[in-house]
């Protein structure tokens, strides 16, 4: 198996067989029916000819992608296919290139730790170790968050797999990559994606400016912009808010679009979506004892959990017990069940100890927290993801040429 290989579909052990239910429970397994994100920056490098990248002329067949002597890639934090397409109106741009348009799959977890790792490395979470918001750190046995990169060994110790970014570098191929200076050179920057050269900017026209000087040459750009999940996470996406945020967006990806050099490729995506979170769907690990017993650690967030036992729990018999309180609400597989059903692609032996003993999908808007490690604010953010719906896995996949 390659590492932009889909999984096949099948479901975890306890719903082995139940298709209806998976359908019923809306959930997208990784990859299966959609191409996966980790396949857009392979396909820029078959684009721009760099067929030294694995996986780069299979990629840009999948995806589309015109040859092109430069590339232009904007990865927008937070913007769901599907909550785009129910937002559309206040996207008049993307709007007009949507429709007859083939989504992406983000990954297990769909959060920007997880999806950045594979969009970067072109590989699945199972071989970066990036599995999300918060993970064990099996040589101390502590949480370290992927996002500050705090409690954790050095970004290249973690992420061992070489980018995609630094194969183009190696191959020749000029990369800028532009977002806000307090990214240049951060924990997550270097595990996903290190080996462009960096420009900092921090409005989103600032962004878009630096992107069209780079371009002014052959080679590939990179642009990020974190505003609309950052005003879904405190709004939630069906707010004012995001509207607002989506519609600032399109505006400036429509005067990137007609600034760019005419022989640019332009490909617009996101590492995951969203959904707005229902308060009376939640459960506390700290204070609900059937939950509690047996975990040492909880990590992931509170729609993808990573379940660390206590020594001697059985965890099919912690996973029978999850499912009996969660009921519909979630989907609970053991570590071996999750593996062996491709929820987070190969998986490298180093890699192993990272996913938890037992593992947590949430279905439709619920969410399991825990109140002794997560911070108030992250308690009542209203938009959500990390599990496996169609709002939070779908991500768009635009092409500008």
């Amino acid at each position: 198996m390659t590492d932009l290989e889909e999984p096949r579909a099948v479901a975890p052990s306890g719903w082995r067989g139940s298709c209806d239910l998976l359908e019923a429970a809306d959930l997208v397994v990784p990859g299966t029916t959609y191409p996966c994100l980790g396949r857009v920056l392979p396909a820029v490098a078959g684009s721009v000819g760099a067929t030294d990248v694995p996986e780069a002329a299979a990629s840009q067949q999948i995806l589309g992608l015109p040859d092109a002597t430069r590339v232009c890639v904007v990865l927008v934090d937070g913007l769901g296919h599907t909550n785009l397409a129910e937002r559309a109106g206040h996207a008049p741009f993307l709007r007009g290139r949507l429709a007859g348009s083939t989504p992406l799959t983000s990954t297990f977890p769909s959060t920007t730790a997880t999806a950045m790792g594979t969009f970067g490395v072109g590989a699945s979470p199972g071989r970066t170790g990036m599995l999300g918001y918060t993970v064990r750190d099996p040589a101390t046995g502590e949480l370290g968050n992927l996002v500050s990169w705090t409690g954790l060994p050095p970004a290249r110790q973690w992420q061992r797999e070489t980018t995609v970014f630094e194969r183009l570098a190696a191959a020749g191929t000029a990369v800028t990559s532009i977002g806000p200076a307090r990214f240049a050179g951060s924990g997550l920057t270097e595990a996903a994606l290190r080996g462009p050269a960096y420009t900092a900017a921090e409005t989103l026209a600032a962004r878009v400016d630096a992107t069209v000087d780079a371009l002014r040459r052959p080679g590939v750009a990179y642009l990020y912009w974190g505003d609309v999940d950052k005003a879904g996470h405190h709004h939630g996406w069906g707010s004012r808010q995001w509207g607002d945020a989506l519609s600032e967006l399109d505006a400036e990806l429509g005067r990137l679009a007609r600034l760019l050099p005419r022989d640019t490729v332009l490909v617009i995506t996101a590492d995951h979506g969203m959904v707005d979170v229902d308060r009376t769907q939640r459960w506390d690990v700290a204070t609900d004892s059937r939950l509690g017993q047996g975990v040492a650690l909880v990590a992931g967030e509170p729609r993808a959990l990573h379940l660390h036992l206590e020594a001697g729990t059985d965890p099919g018999g912690l996973a029978d017990r999850w499912r009996d309180v969660l009921g519909a609400a979630a989907v609970v597989a053991t570590r071996d069940e999750a593996v062996a059903d491709g929820w987070f692609g190969d998986v490298a032996p180093h890699v192993l100890p990272i996913i938890g003993d037992v593992v947590v999908a949430m279905t439709g808007r619920a969410t399991v927290v825990d109140s002794a490690t997560q911070t108030p604010a992250s308690l009542d953010l209203v938009g959500v993801h990390g599990s496996l719906t169609h709002h939070e896995m779908l991500v768009p996949c635009l092409v500008v040429a």
